[in-house]
């Protein structure tokens, strides 16, 4: 793992001297005609060298700023010993310029180079990075801001970008091989037998059910504080990296999460942050005091410090095992308070897709095109949710510990748990079947109603009530006491370009098996699928997405922007990526117009290299091929 540099990753940088200051803004380019150079290079993180993939010399790539309704030219060249690309992220361009080799671009040999051209349509923040191998964990990634062609809704004085991610000593070879060897590598925040006995975390009979179902309610992150340290671009939290500002101005903070695997929630105590962007798109402004931002996705928010004080940015990874801390100060040099990490979370009966208090009042909102078709549908909501089962022991690490969120939870329900023993061979699928995924009535390896998902040992187990959560704060944020930002707080700006209803809806399920690292939608990775997802140009199409694992995916689609179904009508946000929480449900409606292939995949780096991919067909109309 890398030794003492390693471990040094995972304890508080706050807990040693920190350095004065790095107030240096990121490096930009700009105009019509931008070169970049992809090559390998080293960086300094807190002081310790890292080997790194970078652009024109730098970790994060630098800033790329553009203007809407310009034509640019981005000339990239690979001076890397393996194929290098880049895909502009969340940028509304031709297919052959989407930068994805194997879909619609053979990638950038080495020594080679690619012209990408396009027109630039959308203004907002948006960022770039590979999209081959694992280089985007190298610090293969960069900012983009589009300024608007004319004036901007948003009213601000100062502007910056912050560009979160993760970094570790080990390669992303590396990391990828352990995770498959043994998928707990990295969590070193299991329950404990001392946290038992102190009263920490769940109860005894808890933690056997638990034990019995082979799940671990501490298994947040698959790749931790234990080997990553948290950036903001492009230093770690000694470094200090900081934003200026003079009291009274309204900032501007472009958030990108550019990481490989890491849910950041972020908050800047002492600040009210207004939300005014999601995904490079405009909403009604809301005042949050945190909120959670998941791998690709992006959040303008606006702070108006008054005082003349110092700031704490932070970044605090999901599983609480790192953060990423900046200052925001009026002079360099000035450093804020670091708050503590905050107790770890730890899953629920509902994050199993266990919705314990409804017990089939299944909240359907949003499914399916028809009331009827919404009915005869809602039976087949239990799908193949592989992630949930990870095979990590429980009570027998060490690492720190916290309360579990069982709140709501009916405890006594947890009696009429099967824990039998294996229950033979599945004929069907020749897979044995754990008769201890079973909860009374609710069968966690029933197939009947999901009958798309591939029955293979890729499909671990099934959510039995996966639920709408598209309302919910996230793990690790729902009891802090106070205001988070949940999807449904979001409101487009404007009204949105495509206000038809779906002429017909598609489940899409996301599947794995934790115990063996394997990831995928409907239980078929992407080697495994030689179709695309079909769609007709212009048809309008509503999609859920159904998490029946245990863990929270972003996924993204290319080419296209999506309006998540939140009850907000014609203003419904508009988002590139969403993270859908375990046994949890998201629902979005798309207008498929962009002709062409498109990747789709979650963007959590090892799950997508692990098969949660496919390729999304955009056919002409009229065409019947």
């Amino acid at each position: 793992m890398g030794g003492g540099i390693a471990l040094a990753s995972f304890f508080p940088a706050w807990a040693k001297p920190v350095s004065s200051g790095i107030a240096a803004p990121l490096p930009t380019v700009s105009g019509e005609d931008i070169k970049l150079t992809i090559a390998r290079q080293s960086m300094m993180i807190d002081g310790k060298a890292f080997r790194a993939i970078g652009v024109n010399g730098t970790v994060p790539a630098p800033l790329i700023r553009l203007r809407e309704g310009q034509r640019v030219r981005l000339h990239v060249h690979n001076q890397l010993e393996e194929d290098s690309s880049i895909h502009w992220h969340g940028l509304l361009v031709p297919p052959e310029h989407d930068g994805v080799p194997g879909v619609s671009f053979p990638g950038i040999k080495p020594g080679g180079s690619y012209l990408y051209e396009f027109d630039v349509k959308q203004n907002g923040t948006y960022w770039y990075h590979s999209h081959s191998g694992l280089q985007e964990q190298e610090g293969h990634y960069g900012p983009i801001v589009i300024d608007p062609a004319g004036a901007d809704p948003v009213q601000f004085d100062r502007e910056h970008v912050i560009v979160l991610a993760d970094h570790s000593p080990l390669t992303p070879a590396a990391i990828f091989r352990r995770l498959k060897a043994n998928p707990g590598h990295f969590n070193f925040q299991r329950q404990t037998l001392s946290g038992l006995l102190g009263g920490k975390d769940q109860p005894l009979k808890e933690r056997l059910d638990w034990g019995q179902m082979r799940m671990d309610p501490a298994d947040i992150s698959d790749v931790t504080g234990s080997t990553y340290t948290f950036l903001v671009n492009g230093h770690g939290p000694e470094d200090n990296w900081t934003a200026l500002f003079k009291p009274g101005e309204r900032v501007r903070l472009r958030v990108i999460n550019a990481s490989a695997m890491t849910t950041f929630n972020v908050r800047i105590p002492g600040l009210t942050l207004q939300i005014v962007q999601a995904d490079g798109q405009n909403v009604m402004p809301v005042d949050v005091d945190e909120f959670q931002i998941g791998v690709a996705e992006t959040y303008d928010v606006v702070v108006r410090p008054t005082a003349d004080l110092a700031y704490t940015f932070v970044g605090e990874a999901v599983d609480r095992s790192g953060m990423a801390r900046a200052t925001l100060a009026p002079r360099p040099g000035m450093s804020a308070a670091v708050p503590a990490l905050r107790k770890r979370p730890l899953a629920t009966m509902k994050d199993m897709g266990m919705d314990m208090p409804g017990m089939g009042g299944m909240d359907m909102k949003g499914r399916g095109v028809d009331p009827t078709a919404e009915q005869n549908a809602s039976a087949g909501l239990a799908t193949a949710a592989a992630a949930a089962g990870s095979a990590m022991e429980m009570g027998t690490t060490s690492g720190p510990s916290g309360p579990a969120d069982m709140s709501g939870m009916d405890h006594s329900s947890m009696a009429s748990m099967d824990h039998g023993s294996m229950a033979g061979m599945d004929g069907a699928s020749g897979m044995a079947d754990h008769s201890g995924h079973q909860m009374g009535s609710m069968n966690m390896r029933d197939f009947g109603n999901a009958p798309q998902v591939k029955r293979d040992p890729g499909v671990q187990t099934i959510s039995p009530m996966p639920v709408d959560r598209m309302g919910d704060r996230g793990q690790g944020l729902q009891d802090v006491g106070h205001r988070v930002l949940v999807y449904t707080d979001l409101i487009a700006l404007e009204r949105n370009p495509d206000v038809r209803a779906p002429s017909r809806s598609l489940d899409i399920h996301l599947t794995g098996n934790m115990e063996r690292f394997m990831w995928s939608f409907d239980g078929r990775k992407m080697s495994d699928v030689h179709e695309p997802i079909p769609f007709t140009e212009g048809e309008r199409v509503r999609v859920n997405l159904i998490n029946d694992s245990m863990m929270a995916h972003p996924i993204h689609i290319h080419g296209h922007f999506f309006e998540l179904v939140t009850g907000h009508g014609d203003r419904a946000p508009r988002k590139h990526t969403v993270i859908v929480q375990p046994g949890g449900i998201a629902t979005w409606d798309f207008t498929a117009d962009a002709v062409g292939d498109w990747a789709f995949h979650c963007h959590l780096l090892y799950h997508m290299h692990a098969g949660m991919m496919r390729v999304v067909s955009v056919r002409p109309k009229g065409d019947a091929a």
